[in-house]
């Protein structure tokens, strides 16, 4: 059983609003955990439900739950927020340790009909908000037009050292080697890179930073901080040798204008708790 939801209500109640159902079952569901709100399973009654948010009842033994949150979806798309160190899509040396496949496979298993497109991407190491498109109508409109639409993309990075300017902006033009290395070009030659930041929070060796970018190339941020001396904490690419096993780099915040709805929508994410346990020293 499956309903999108109309307006802002609590789930307990709008679930008796809107089925032919008593509230005892409803609540029979809820704590054997039957219940899923954008794919996460949900158990409280008065969980608060917004626009657009997608409610299944599967009370079936096989039922598989998605491992990642689902920030977003609905009858278009899906904002996934992507883990650290997991690929976007395939690439020539793997095919299935992917975003994309893990996916797939997941609505192969519990949504038969539905497909899945991918709109853009992030680094395998940077974690953060990803979306897809259920259909190649959207994927085509939003990867057309992804630049007019992106009104906002918000980064929370952790750099090693201080910066002397709290707040600033770094632009580049970047290049690329034939081994898929970015670096600055001294002529600006290249393609422009544009990356705003401004310190949050900062100890003795790192600093907490928010970081919004006005282009998306690839790489951007990183190479960035790497070329003002303060890179990114864990970036063994264009790093220092330290021993964090991940990269200290999360996409929070993407505003995107959706033509189907007619409106902006603001995708957001918690920080992750790596990055407030490294600012704490």
């Amino acid at each position: 059983m499956k309903l999108i939801v109309k307006k802002e209500a609590l789930l307990l109640d709008y679930l008796y609003e809107n089925l032919d159902m008593p509230k005892k079952r409803i609540k029979q569901y809820l704590t054997k955990g039957d219940i899923f709100i954008n794919n996460n399973k949900i158990t409280k009654y008065d969980y608060k439900l917004y626009p657009g948010m997608n409610i299944i009842i599967d009370n079936s033994k096989n039922k598989k739950e998605f491992p990642f949150e689902i920030v977003y979806e609905d009858e278009h798309i899906y904002a996934i927020n992507k883990p650290s160190g997991l690929l976007t899509i395939a690439t020539s040396k793997e095919k299935e340790k992917t975003l994309y496949h893990i996916l797939r496979e997941y609505i192969k298993t519990n949504r038969k009909n539905e497909k899945i497109f991918i709109v853009h991407r992030l680094d395998k190491d940077t974690s953060g908000i990803i979306i897809f498109a259920k259909d190649e109508k959207t994927k085509n409109i939003l990867q057309d037009k992804w630049n007019e639409i992106v009104t906002l993309r918000e980064y929370v990075g952790v750099i090693h050292g201080k910066l002397r300017k709290k707040s600033g902006l770094i632009d580049e033009y970047l290049l690329e080697t034939k081994t898929n290395l970015v670096y600055v070009s001294k002529n600006n030659e290249g393609k422009r890179a544009i990356t705003n930041y401004q310190v949050k929070n900062e100890n003795d060796k790192y600093s907490l930073l928010n970081i919004v970018i006005k282009t998306g190339r690839k790489n951007q941020i990183r190479v960035a901080f790497s070329s003002i001396n303060h890179p990114i904490v864990g970036d063994k690419k264009y790093g220092i040798k330290d021993n964090f096993n991940r990269l200290y780099l999360h996409a929070n915040r993407l505003k995107i204008y959706l033509p189907y709805l007619k409106k902006e929508v603001l995708f957001e994410t918690t920080i992750p708790n790596e990055f407030k346990t490294i600012m704490k020293g």
